[in-house]
């Protein structure tokens, strides 16, 4: 049996912070000591409730962050956003940013993916203004951040675009590269 062929036939079912942790022990449990897995270890008051598949994004985003608009004008950082949605790829992060438009308001929304946009360019947008939200891939997200284009502090919410499936029916997770 193919793994495709599986997943076709099983329902999706939300991701929880189990599935998290468990990736996290899987990837590091090797590498680290007990007392550096110790520090891995998130405690479930670090997780928002998961999108149980009855929302669309923009109504989950709307139920995770209800005060938005404040947050949204205290923020006036550069170099930062208040919330960074992380995505399988650049297609799925496109698709995300037009569906986040009942949510969004007027805040500025910052692509942070490979796909035509020079690393150089984003760097130069981040610092020149200020924006509110960045969707993008990981690894544009994990090289922004290692030259320090990218500023985690004022980061208020990331959010993991843990159960969409691309073409293979891959998640998020079952990417090798991420």
């Amino acid at each position: 049996k193919k793994i495709s062929d599986v997943l076709q036939k099983s329902a999706p079912k939300p991701g929880v912070p189990a599935d998290l942790q468990n990736l996290l022990t899987q990837h590091f449990g090797e590498n680290r000591s007990v007392i550096e897995m110790e520090e891995l270890k998130l405690s479930d008051s670090c997780f928002l409730p998961a999108n149980d598949l009855t929302h669309s994004f923009s109504s989950y985003l709307k139920e995770i962050c209800p005060k938005w608009a404040k947050l949204r004008r205290n923020h006036k950082e550069k170099k930062s956003v208040v919330m960074l949605v992380l995505c399988s790829s650049a297609l799925r992060s496109l698709e995300l940013i037009k569906s986040m438009t009942a949510f969004k308001g007027d805040c500025r929304v910052l692509k942070l993916f490979a796909k035509h946009i020079k690393i150089k360019e984003q760097m130069d947008m981040l610092e020149k203004g200020v924006f509110h939200i960045g969707v993008g891939t990981p690894g544009r997200v994990k090289a922004l951040v290692e030259q320090d284009g990218l500023c985690l502090n004022s980061m208020k919410y990331m959010i993991l675009d843990w159960n969409w499936r691309d073409q293979k029916l891959r998640r998020m997770m079952d990417i090798p590269e991420v």
